[in-house]
């Protein structure tokens, strides 16, 4: 008998993988959403699998809707990718973040204690959890230090998860997965902004790009392969919390100029700090432009995780390299971006 899996987050990029994935290992893949007359599943069409998925509308606000969920669809495992996921806004909307991704992840889990405690639960954690690092790399035993409303909320959802595995014995599992990226990612997050303006640029569509920290350092992978990760935590015998990421880091500024060097143009940088801009090698003129704007209130300088235990445990290991993933994401907008003009 299929086994049926409850994605909340279904629309974002995760969410899409993850059911494609699912899709292709024969589960009944129910997504959870927020009942909104324009939600868009350009993700899951672009897949191909929109037809193949099965909609629940549930909010992560309302127990009680959460509990008729669970009740009705009687998942196997419940993989939780919903939230408020731009740590930008988090300063923003710092109590909207909270209830969706603290207390959010409270009412799942309590919504599976009270129907069914033996389904299988993975939370989707982050790397933003370590924030200000206290050790490099990042393993699934460094101390966290978030540093931001998302951060921190985040860290609320990973330590409940664990005090409901370990209070009610079941079987919860977290992932702190580090950067991961794919030509699913949406605008609001610096890659797929670069891989955009990279292909617009080229196109002649815009002639530059605004930017924040230059020196901002993130262990970037590719969020297809991720996904998979998820699904081993929940096969074990035993519910833990895993580290995903490549244990490789790589600066904006090099995820600049990997992704500029596709369409065939070499950056010269001049100035410094907030005064940087980035010039054509060729035609002298500018497309990077940086601006306090984009920087964090505090920020997040170097992240960079250990996969060790996931390879051990998990046997899951990253592939696709950082200039691949850089390659693919610009590649993709440029196919996009040729269709409309």
């Amino acid at each position: 008998m299929a086994k049926t899996a409850l994605i909340t987050g279904i629309r974002g990029q995760d969410g899409a993988y993850l059911a494609q994935l699912l899709l292709d290992k024969g589960y009944n893949v129910v997504g959870a959403d927020r009942r909104s007359g324009g939600a868009n599943y350009w993700r899951l069409k672009e897949l191909g699998i929109y037809k193949d998925i099965k909609l629940e509308y549930m909010d992560l606000l309302e127990l009680t809707n959460i509990i008729r969920s669970i009740e009705k669809i009687k998942p196997d495992e419940i993989y939780n990718l919903a939230a408020q996921s731009f740590v930008p806004t988090s300063f923003e909307q710092p109590m909207l973040t909270s209830e969706i991704n603290a207390i959010g992840v409270l009412r799942l889990l309590e919504g599976i204690r009270q129907v069914n405690p033996s389904t299988k639960f993975y939370q989707a954690s982050t790397s933003e959890l370590f924030g200000r690092a206290h050790e490099i790399p990042q393993k699934e035993t460094t101390p966290f230090h978030p540093r931001s409303p998302y951060g921190a909320a985040k860290l609320f959802g990973h330590w409940i998860t664990v005090n409901y595995r370990e209070s009610y014995r079941m079987f919860a599992c977290s992932g702190i997965l580090f950067n991961h990226e794919s030509p699913l990612r949406g605008m609001e997050f610096i890659t797929r902004k670069l891989a955009y303006a990279v292909a617009s640029i080229h196109f002649g569509l815009q002639d530059k790009v605004v930017v924040g920290n230059l020196e901002a350092k993130r262990d970037w992978g590719f969020a297809k392969e991720y996904v998979e990760g998820m699904w081993k935590m929940l096969q074990l015998k035993e519910p833990d919390d895993f580290v995903l990421a490549t244990g490789q880091t790589h600066s904006v500024r090099e995820f600049i100029e990997a992704a500029f060097r596709v369409v065939g143009v070499h950056l010269v940088w001049e100035g410094s700090a907030m005064n940087t801009v980035g010039r054509c090698k060729k035609t002298g003129k500018t497309r990077v432009v940086v601006s306090p704007d984009f920087y964090r209130p505090a920020e997040v300088d170097l992240l960079l995780g250990s996969p060790l235990k996931a390879k051990e445990k998990l046997g899951w290991k990253p592939r696709v390299g950082f200039e691949q993933l850089v390659d693919m994401m610009v590649e993709a907008d440029l196919k996009r971006l040729k269709k409309e003009i």
